[in-house]
């Protein structure tokens, strides 16, 4: 018997808030007729339903789980973006049309972390504004524009259970500044927050955060070359860029945090994708930690996708032609983080002129060591449950915490020019770091 092949568009590939489903595009080998697929995750083994529609899909429509088993679906066509949401009906599958958006550029955001709304991101007819746009809430109800941004906005990071406070990145109104990651509070007509502003003038990203714990992943070039770093929302420590996260010649990406540590980011596990130039594999790390621990990753890994589970099972969606929905689950146990030093640094006195303390532009005295080795792919499907090689390379503080200026957890309307420091509503807006030194040695 032969069996034809899928071919999977990765980039469509979605996880639901709660991993109890995920849905991706994809189509036969050979053939353009692309249709969505949901996935059943929280069942004793994973399992797809195909959800096909009479026309089929175009390869650039977005789709998006909730935690009903829904799919939400968006459609571009010409200057608008239909959406809908498709679930199974006996042997057909239904459809609930929810209404357009006039967009020529429409993305939708993560799952929100309740499961049953989903948002999106969708250009203005003007060129020159993004909107923030509620698409579904579960309901019939058409889709409603909840904020209008001046610029061009991209990322989306939840920063809360309820979904109301969402992270964004803007380059500024004309795009022509530094990118920043800004608080937009979707419960307020869209009001923003400045959050992550490390350097002046640099380029800084959250990529991944976790409500639970606070921990924050970001990617800025303020160490003087694009690294990815961590830090607490809350916290008085600064940003920070162990050498652990920054192997010669590969690329770190977040992609999983576990979730379910209340007020503890330190005991995290992240899970992380690795891009090198002898392939792409997994790898996991805690903050604290002075290393990573590399994972053969499982055949058909769809790779950049994973999730945790609170007690701290990774699990790995992949695709083969024999098991195209597949869910390797490995433990991958790390070492507890080490105890921090007890004292630290007095904080270093302002310049002059007012401006943010500054340091020297140094690394941290150890030199980068070469990219690691891809694992070894064992010879089964799935990687034996703990198979995980350490890459010594050990960090000693990252760049000096002077290179760090300070986050701010003001209260900013929308094109407000007030000066950042003062807390306002601290209990309601999320209170991004601050400077302060770091002892030497600290991960």
């Amino acid at each position: 018997m032969t069996v034809s092949a899928a071919r999977v568009m990765n980039e469509s590939f979605t996880v639901a808030a709660d991993g109890s489903y995920a849905a991706r595009l994809t189509a036969h080998a050979g053939t353009e007729l692309w249709y969505p697929e949901r996935w059943t995750l929280d069942g004793p083994e994973p399992y797809a339903v195909p959800l096909p529609v009479a026309q089929p899909e175009d390869a650039d429509s977005g789709v998006l789980p909730l935690s009903d088993g829904r799919v939400l679906i968006a459609r571009r066509t010409q200057g608008r973006c239909s959406l809908a949401l498709l679930y199974p009906s006996g042997q057909e599958t239904g459809e609930r049309r929810l209404g357009t958006v006039e967009t020529d550029a429409l993305r939708l955001l993560p799952p929100a972390p309740c499961g049953t709304r989903a948002y999106a991101l969708a250009r203005e007819p003007d060129g020159r504004s993004t909107g923030v746009w509620l698409v579904t809430d579960g309901s019939a109800r058409p889709p409603a524009r909840l904020a209008r941004l001046r610029g061009s906005w991209s990322g989306g990071a939840w920063l809360d259970r309820e979904g109301r406070m969402l992270a964004l990145d803007t380059a500024g109104p004309d795009g022509g500044g530094p990118t920043r990651t800004v608080a937009v509070d979707l419960g307020a007509d869209g009001e923003t927050s400045p959050l992550l502003e490390i350097a002046e003038g640099s380029d800084d990203r959250l990529l991944l955060a976790d409500p639970d714990s606070g921990l924050l992943l970001v990617r800025s070039d303020a160490p003087g070359e694009p690294r990815l770093g961590w830090g607490v929302l809350g916290s008085h420590r600064p940003v920070r860029f162990p050498e652990a996260l920054h192997p010669r010649g590969t690329r770190l990406t977040p992609i999983a945090v576990q979730p379910g540590q209340s007020l503890l980011p330190e005991r995290c596990a992240v899970a992380l994708r690795v891009d090198g130039p002898q392939g792409t594999w997994l790898a996991v790390w805690r903050p604290g930690l002075r290393e990573v621990r590399h994972l053969a990753s499982p055949a058909g890994w769809l790779a950049g996708h994973g999730l945790w589970t609170a007690d701290g099972e990774l699990r790995v969606p992949c695709s083969t032609v024999h098991n195209p929905c597949g869910l390797a689950r490995m433990r991958a146990p790390l070492p507890e983080p080490e105890t921090p030093r007890a004292t630290s640094a007095p904080a270093p006195a302002a310049p002059a002129d007012g401006g943010a303390a500054r340091g020297p532009a140094t690394p941290d005295g150890e030199p980068p060591r070469a990219a690691p080795r891809p694992p070894e792919r064992p010879e089964p499907t799935a990687p034996p449950v703990g198979d995980v090689t350490a890459l010594q390379h050990h960090d000693h503080g990252g760049p000096p915490s002077g290179l760090l200026g300070s986050l701010v957890g003001r209260r900013v309307s929308a094109g407000s020019t007030a000066p950042f420091g003062a807390l306002e509503d601290a209990a309601r807006k999320p209170v991004p770091l601050q400077q302060a030194p770091l002892p030497s040695g600290t991960a």
